[in-house]
């Protein structure tokens, strides 16, 4: 998404253009947050109308949703990786990338023996989402270190913006995974399936609704 233009603006050695398109890429990333947090809290629903049919059980469900909100816990960190580890490829250091991924397999190898005896499958999951996150996170401090990503003004507030937005889809998102029987609804599949789609565009529009309510300007994610 920001490698072509990033390395562009490296080409021509301008500096400013290079952090702001690496700083776009971050606030873009923190804007979606909404699948991140659907994961976290409306995973049952998911799995339930998409997988729960035939021989797929209340219990393979519930299974199911474990894994996925520990791919979910990740799920921020895979997309900053997309958005961090071009920041090196534009200035043709590939290596580095290369090397915190090496590290963080190794690490990822770890988690899987202290979570897989206590989460057991979701274990693994979990161990790639927090694998994920830290690779994110070197990555971060690797370009800040080298003064290629330099954060523009105005953080403090964006953050403040995007949790109060995220928690509020949180919230409901919550309610709405728990104020119905999505495993007893197996039999009324057009109602289970009208029902998430009703609340997935309704927790699209609360959300997207609170940041642009927050004084966000959402047209700033679009294209750059």
């Amino acid at each position: 998404m920001v490698l072509t233009p990033l390395a562009q603006a490296k080409a021509a050695d301008d500096a400013e253009k290079y952090s702001a398109m690496l700083d776009w890429g971050c606030a873009w990333w923190s804007c979606w947050r909404f699948p991140a947090v659907a994961l976290l809290t409306f995973a049952k629903p998911l799995v339930a109308v998409l997988y729960h049919y035939g021989a797929f059980t209340d219990n393979d469900v519930q299974q199911t949703t474990h894994a996925l909100m520990g791919y979910g816990a990740g799920l921020l960190g895979l997309i900053a990786i997309k958005v961090l580890a071009p920041g090196f490829c534009a200035s043709q250091d590939i290596r580095t990338p290369v090397k915190i991924a090496i590290v963080v397999l190794v690490l990822t190898q770890l988690l899987n023996l202290a979570l897989v005896p206590v989460f057991q499958h979701a274990g693994l999951a979990l161990a790639i989402g927090i694998g994920a996150l830290v690779n994110a996170t070197w990555l971060l401090v690797g370009l800040r270190r080298k003064e290629a990503y330099r954060p523009a003004p105005g953080w403090g507030l964006f953050g403040l913006q995007v949790l109060a937005a995220s928690a509020l889809l949180a919230v409901f998102l919550m309610w709405a995974s728990s104020a119905f029987h999505w495993t007893q609804l197996q039999a009324a599949r057009g109602q289970r399936i009208g029902l998430l789609f009703l609340l997935i565009a309704g927790s699209a529009i609360l959300y997207f609704g609170a940041l642009w309510a927050a004084g966000l300007k959402l047209r700033q994610f679009v294209r750059r």
